[in-house]
């Protein structure tokens, strides 16, 4: 049996890709497509308790306190052990997996920490570490949610206070965060991610028509 496709939504913290995400679960349940769907990081799981410790500042009030691949190998390990008891064997038996976040934000987060000139080293290990050696798969389409600064900012600001709760030490950092938008413009280059832009004609787009744009553009992928 062929091995299932995994189509993956990605962006930056306020880049809109949680609505996006809901909005295309609704989509594809409403059309009857059988798929299963993972969020990352998982921290409900004891497999995500570094992560917690991490941006909870525990090993240091600044994202920079620990290094991109420290940091990652505590993401990568939440990746492995959800792959291991949660959707691996519907991947493996063909089937259709939707993932917000994935292998894709550790690109994104924690090469922000290296100098531009170490990116494409970071990012080759990175697909060798958690595709080689950790046996994860990669994904069949990664579809990247632009923003800028200002936006992002503004969205989890609101976010926060509609949920009540406090940013943790990436969401605090604006000059982390600043770095991250460049990062993941250097790895949908250096990957071939899928680039959805959040402006049209110097306007910020409608989230439901930027969702009907992400939504053909999967059911022209799958056919």
């Amino acid at each position: 049996m062929s091995k299932g496709k995994l189509i993956v939504l990605e962006g930056i913290d306020g880049s809109g890709k949680s609505a996006q995400y809901r909005r295309l679960c609704a989509r594809m349940e409403k059309d009857g497509i059988d798929y299963h769907h993972i969020v990352f990081p998982r921290y409900e799981k004891d497999s995500s308790a570094l992560i917690r410790l991490y941006l909870g500042g525990s090993f240091g009030s600044h994202p920079g306190d620990v290094n991109a691949y420290a940091a990652s190998v505590f993401f990568a390990a939440d990746r492995y052990a959800s792959f291991r008891d949660d959707w691996g064997r519907v991947y493996e038996q063909g089937g259709l997996i939707l993932s917000d976040r994935y292998t894709t934000s550790n690109a994104v987060h924690q090469g922000s920490k290296l100098p531009e000139e170490q990116l494409p080293e970071f990012f080759s290990w990175l697909s060798d570490f958690e595709y080689g050696k950790l046996g994860l798969p990669e994904p069949d389409l990664v579809i990247y949610l632009d923003v800028d600064l200002k936006t992002s900012l503004a969205r989890m600001k609101r976010r926060q206070e509609k949920t009540n709760t406090h940013a943790d030490i990436h969401e605090k950092d604006v000059a982390y965060l600043e770095r991250c938008l460049r990062t993941a413009d250097r790895a949908a280059d250096y990957y071939g991610w899928t680039r959805i832009p959040f402006m049209q004609h110097g306007v910020e787009r409608d989230v439901d028509e930027k969702n009907g744009e992400i939504y053909r553009l999967i059911r022209r992928y799958l056919g």
